[in-house]
């Protein structure tokens, strides 16, 4: 795959444990097998599914179940981000074996405010040990998470060194206009938004891909809003972008992964659980996420 092909509906999929903590595989295939038939590609392994919460030998595992389950039906970009480079550059050698699409990372974390040169040779590193036209890497900007930002003239450096895509979750779309402006010499290159929030205003800016949590749970209406959009129809694809707003809104009632998980459970997937530091819903959010859901029509 090369990266201007990881295109659409992209779900940062939610990673599956059970009651003691261990991965539960027949979980991670449920949300798969429920979620497939609407997306375009899936971005695993990353904040949603729990990616910093587990060994590197659990997240290598994930991923080989979610590619067995898959199948080539979808692209799927491993997220490989560690806290260093080494165990970065580990898990992307694995991701490339195990016949994932390419893979992306978050910068490191843990070491806030790295210079731009520690952090253009950390990606280096990465892009020396993994890139290929038909493998590409991605950068994940998300400063609130690594405490390290990802500039425009960061972008570009890496760009020339074979760098093909970001997936920028910084919720500017100025900044999305600045990436953009950044590597417009390589026609090649992909800057897909990382965020469902404000899809419509980022397909306007150019922008052909969304990693979109909500994904996870309601993908069928994510794929509407993007076939709406494509086309031509703004004015369903602005009606939907409120509602995918208003959804948004309940999966924020407490922190967005147990809640989908219970989501998913409500709707009637044996998703399992997220794995502590997170723990499940009580039962009066339970019910009031439902209630919101009833509300909306979406249970």
């Amino acid at each position: 795959m090369k990266a201007k092909e990881f295109i659409g509906i992209i779900p940062p999929l939610l990673s599956s444990f059970d009651e003691e903590g261990n991965i539960y595989e027949k979980g991670i295939r449920e949300i798969i097998r429920f979620i497939l038939p609407h997306v375009d590609g899936l971005y695993p392994v990353g904040t949603y599914g729990c990616g910093p919460c587990m060994s590197l030998d659990e997240r290598k595992r994930v991923l080989e179940i979610i590619l067995d389950e898959v199948h080539g039906k979808v692209p799927v970009v491993a997220h490989v981000g560690t806290a260093d480079t080494k165990t970065t550059i580990e898990l992307a050698k694995h991701a490339k074996a195990a016949g994932a699409a390419g893979v992306g990372a978050i910068a490191p974390y843990y070491s806030p405010n790295l210079s731009e040169e520690a952090l253009y040779r950390h990606f280096k590193g990465l892009l020396d040990a993994v890139n290929e036209e038909e493998f590409p890497v991605f950068i994940y900007n998300n400063k609130n998470y690594s405490q390290n930002l990802i500039s425009p003239k960061l972008l570009k450096r890496l760009a020339a060194d074979g760098l093909r895509g970001i997936k920028d979750s910084s919720f500017d779309l100025v900044s999305f206009y600045n990436f953009q402006d950044a590597v417009k010499e390589y026609p090649d290159f992909n800057v897909i938004i990382g965020t469902e929030a404000i899809f419509c205003g980022a397909f306007d800016a150019g922008a052909t891909g969304c990693v979109c949590g909500l994904g996870n749970i309601y993908p069928e209406l994510l794929q509407e809003m993007y076939q709406a959009y494509l086309a031509g129809n703004k004015e369903k694809a602005v009606e939907l972008q409120r509602r995918v707003i208003r959804l948004r809104n309940v999966t924020k009632l407490a922190p967005s992964v147990p809640v989908m998980h219970a989501i998913l459970q409500m709707r009637g997937v044996d998703a399992g659980i997220s794995r502590s530091p997170y723990i499940d819903i009580d039962d009066g959010l339970r019910a009031k996420v439902k209630d919101a859901l009833k509300g909306m029509d979406l249970l």
